[in-house]
């Protein structure tokens, strides 16, 4: 019962702190990173007791991605000022290969999490992990579909939780899930501020 509530404790915490990670991304603020990079390190801690073990490995490689995403924010757009880095969309030939990308990173994940770990749910791991692993690249980048991506991985994860009984962590993804479309169309709406103001 005590390691129980010490558990759940540690997961509102770290979902309370990722929502205002998503806040602070719907805004393009460059604070998001820092608060992502400590929900990371909480939720590396959920994910191995509930044996999410890609979930768990997908918050190291988030803690990585932080520190390129904020770096890429600051200097990306060729300025020192901060946030300068302007939305732009994904071109179909990085689509095509970031399809592929997901396609491998899926099938690797899925192989190691079902013969070398006792995951309950090795597929809808390996699938959310995938797509993450590219949805956060495209964040650091700042293209708009990015939250595409993040509208199914969040309603799959979603299902996940709930099945393993995440309770709180269900919670934060009913709100990422529904602030997805939110922060589509405040990117789209600022990538043609940005559009019309170069005219």
């Amino acid at each position: 019962m005590t390691n129980w509530l010490q558990q759940n404790y540690i997961e509102v915490i770290g979902a309370t702190i990722g929502l205002v990670y998503l806040f602070l991304e719907i805004r393009q603020s460059i604070w998001l990173w820092p608060f992502g990079l400590v929900t990371s390190a909480i939720y590396i801690y959920i994910f191995f007791v509930s044996k999410f073990y890609a979930d768990m490995g997908l918050q190291v490689y988030y803690v990585v991605i932080s520190a390129y995403g904020w770096w890429h924010w600051l200097y990306g757009g060729k300025t020192e000022k901060a946030d300068s880095l302007p939305v732009s969309r994904v071109s179909l030939r990085l689509s095509a290969w970031l399809l592929l990308i997901s396609v491998g990173i899926f099938a690797v994940i899925a192989y190691v999490l079902i013969n070398f770990t006792d995951s309950t749910v090795p597929y809808g791991d390996a699938f959310t992990t995938a797509l993450s692993i590219i949805a956060t690249w495209m964040l650091a980048r700042k293209f708009l579909e990015m939250w595409w991506i993040w509208v199914v991985v969040n309603a799959v994860s979603l299902a996940l939780y709930l099945y393993k009984g995440l309770y709180p962590t269900s919670v934060l993804f009913v709100f990422y899930t529904a602030m997805s479309f939110v922060g589509y169309l405040q990117w789209r709406k600022s990538m043609k501020e940005t559009s019309d103001s170069k005219k």
